[in-house]
């Protein structure tokens, strides 16, 4: 076989894997917004029958020999297609270890999950989705072994979201983490706190999807490529470049809930529309690892979002789509309101503060689970502990506790500690965009352009094309959680007086 011949069936086995991968994301993503309640089913006829062929496609001995064949003349690759070579045989050997009947059946198991959680949620009945997890976790288990079997089962499912991660280093992580917030949490807590009442009166869904509409202008996010639509849990689903769907949950009671899940998904979407073209349909597509995702949405939620230059510069036509709600509110009384440091129940809803403890919560049951030293069955009981141990609050039922989440549903067992690397991540990266350029004139003005120019060129452009770590050295330069605990320190100092 000529190299030529080899590089056109490495192209068009991508394209086909990509198509696979589309038909699977329209699925999920017509199940989670407009399909009706009780229509799992079928969806999961496709799904395994879409896995099974996809298994099929991607596990074929030949699909073997190509990669073995151009890997022996890596040296005569440009980086691009060296790099996609190099990413596909390690998945292809994690998939062809995984029997095609199993990989078809967690894809219809994760449907049907996803399906029982929606409603386990919505009745706030543990006891339904339990069964359902217990065969999650067993094959959570069984597939960790098929990964890399050198490895405990727990630190080869966090390779999956983050290259180079294990439980030694988590804990060392949380541990940084835990030893500055809990102090710091502990002298906020003794402040006076500031009056965010009025982020609970009622702001009419309609106007806040108008609102919605603005904020993803501001963001810079075009709307002939990225749309919005309504799911119980808010997440991003991207086909390529040119075509991105975030979608949010609408609190009437509570603005501030989807407001910064449109900031935090559309941060996920900039990354996606930022990665460029040369790597599209590739599996070099989509961004490097979740945690340098969650940093880029958490950098947006966060470091822009919550940020005194940023609600100054669009308070006033905030004003314009609740003039009712906000008619005796100022910007810096939404600021303080929307930083309010509260130990709360609900992740997603989380100050920034006490936004690590929920994902230490996660990350302590996870590791047990797939760990085998704690049963499925006992989840609410160490939930509930954890919750009162870390945050000091008492859970009154499932549905606001260990079921509130959509991540287990789907079978993402080392998801979770993405968001907390992602803080810290976003919080070096700010430092640096901060030393080579002015962030805050700019978005004082409500222009983000050169905050998304910087990101653009540091993380976005590249996808998968560099290594996680390096593309976390080339925006942070040498990592340091210090340097996220610093900023959580400084933040909450000025807005509490301590």
């Amino acid at each position: 076989m000529e190299q030529k011949e080899a590089l056109a069936k490495l192209a068009e086995l991508q394209k086909k894997l990509y198509a696979y991968q589309a038909a699977d994301s329209a699925l999920y993503l017509d199940g989670t917004t407009v399909a009706p309640k009780d229509t799992a089913e079928g969806r999961g006829v496709a799904l395994g029958i879409l896995a099974g062929e996809r298994h099929k496609l991607f596990s074929a001995p030949e699909v073997g020999r190509l990669l073995d064949f151009l890997w022996e003349r890596k040296d005569e690759l440009d980086q691009l297609r060296c790099r996609q070579v190099e990413e596909l045989r390690r998945s292809y050997a994690q998939l062809t270890r995984i029997p095609a009947d199993e990989y078809m059946e967690y894809a219809v198991l994760t449907n049907e999950a996803s399906d029982v959680w929606h409603r386990a949620k919505e009745r706030d009945d543990f006891e339904l989705f339990r069964p359902v997890l217990e065969k999650l976790v067993a094959f959570n288990v069984k597939f960790a072994g098929y990964y890399d079997s050198t490895k405990l089962p727990y630190d080869a499912l966090l390779n999956e979201y983050e290259r180079g991660v294990d439980m030694a280093y988590l804990d060392q992580f949380f541990s940084t983490l835990r030893g500055r917030i809990v102090p710091l949490l502990r002298a906020v807590m003794e402040k006076e706190q500031p009056d965010d009442s009025f982020l609970r009166r009622r702001y009419p869904a309609e106007s806040q999807r108008k609102f919605s509409d603005y904020l993803m202008e501001v963001l810079g996010l075009d709307r002939a490529h990225c749309g919005i639509g309504e799911t119980e849990h808010p997440y991003t689903l991207e086909f390529n470049n040119k075509d991105v769907r975030i979608t949010t949950h609408y609190h009437e009671e509570d603005v501030g809930n989807s407001m910064y899940s449109v900031i935090h998904e559309g941060g996920h979407a900039k990354y996606e529309l930022g990665i460029c073209d040369e790597v599209q349909y590739t599996c070099l597509a989509g961004g490097v690892s979740m945690g340098v995702h969650e940093s880029q949405s958490r950098f947006y939620e966060n470091l822009i979002g919550r940020s005194l230059p940023f609600i100054r510069a669009i308070f006033p036509k905030m004003k314009e789509f609740f003039p009712e709600q906000l008619s005796d509110v100022t910007a810096e009384q939404f600021y303080r309101a929307v930083n309010k440091v509260q130990p709360s129940l609900i992740r997603t809803e989380a100050d920034e503060l006490t936004y690590c403890l929920h994902v230490m919560v996660r990350y302590e049951i996870e590791k047990q689970l797939i760990g085998g030293t704690l049963a499925v069955a006992d989840v609410p009981a160490a939930w509930n502990r954890l919750y009162k141990e870390y945050l000091g609050i008492e859970v009154p039922d499932d549905r606001s506790g260990c079921l509130q989440d959509s991540h287990w549903s789907g079978g993402a067992f080392g998801y979770f500690p993405s968001y907390a690397l992602g803080s810290a991540y976003g919080a070096q990266m700010l430092k640096n965009m901060e030393g080579e350029m002015d962030v805050w004139g700019p978005v004082s003005r409500g222009d983000l352009s050169g905050v998304s120019g910087w990101l653009g060129e540091k993380v976005h452009q590249f996808g998968g094309l560099l290594e996680p770590a390096d593309v976390v050295k080339n925006a942070c330069g040498e990592f340091d959680p210090a340097v996220f605990a610093e900023y959580l320190e400084k933040k909450y100092a000025d807005l509490y007086g301590l």
